[in-house]
């Protein structure tokens, strides 16, 4: 079963897409921010991070930095509730696999998922 984690400083936002994803067969763990994010990964077997743009202190470009220096094979979804040009093209120059506009839609989250994880077991095959 893949592992995501989600990391977003609104709690709802982490509780919410938490069970939607455990609904849908995936194992979640959530953090509050990127430098919680990182102790996560290194403590943990992650698969994806789905992870907020906009978060006080270590912000999600930031974390993303960070995460591809550490952890340069863990696939990233960028989520944001104010996306613009410059987010996007900052989070795909990072190495973002995929980026989404709050609120997320649930069929649009599963369909990035699927994407990733059907493309991963083509892979390894």
């Amino acid at each position: 079963m893949e592992r995501v984690l989600i990391v977003d400083d609104e709690e709802n936002t982490r509780i919410g897409l938490s069970k939607l994803l455990s609904q849908n067969g995936y194992q979640t763990q959530a953090a509050a921010d990127g430098l919680e994010a990182l102790a996560c990964l290194g403590q943990e077997n992650i698969d994806l991070v789905i992870t907020d743009i906009s978060m006080p202190g270590m912000n999600g470009l930031d974390f993303l930095y960070e995460l591809r220096k550490l952890y340069p094979g863990v696939k990233v979804v960028m989520m944001t509730a104010y996306g613009g040009v410059d987010s996007y093209l900052n989070s795909m120059n990072l190495g973002a696999f995929d980026y989404l506009n709050k609120p997320v839609k649930l069929r649009d989250l599963i369909a990035i998922l699927e994407r990733i994880f059907t493309s991963e077991s083509t892979v390894t095959q």
